[in-house]
């Protein structure tokens, strides 16, 4: 499997995971900044969070790390949070604005 139809899984999977407070999910959301996969398929995820103070602050980031690492060909993810760039609604793809009636 060649690291673009990796990195194409992986993103397959974050679209399954969803902010429980918004019915969009994290990659449509622009929570996810960047996929890294190095040689070895570890997985490096930077994402962020729609605040600080989110309420899945803890829950969020060990939900995409384990269901990353669950994909047969990783062979370990870690995700890390950034808050820099802040995140805002333009991060969120055409059809998350849709969704959440901001277009």
């Amino acid at each position: 499997m060649s690291k673009k139809e990796l990195e194409n899984k992986i993103v397959s999977v974050l679209k399954t995971i969803h902010d429980p407070e918004i019915p969009v999910d994290i990659y449509e959301l622009g929570l996810i900044y960047e996929v890294k996969i190095d040689k070895e398929n570890n997985v490096f995820i930077d994402m962020t969070l729609t605040s600080p103070n989110c309420p899945v602050a803890e829950s969020l980031p060990k939900e995409v790390e384990d269901k990353t690492a669950a994909i047969e060909e990783v062979a370990s993810a870690k995700v890390e949070i950034v808050f820099d760039p802040p995140w805002d609604k333009s991060m969120m793809s055409e059809e998350a604005q849709l969704e959440l009636g901001f277009l």
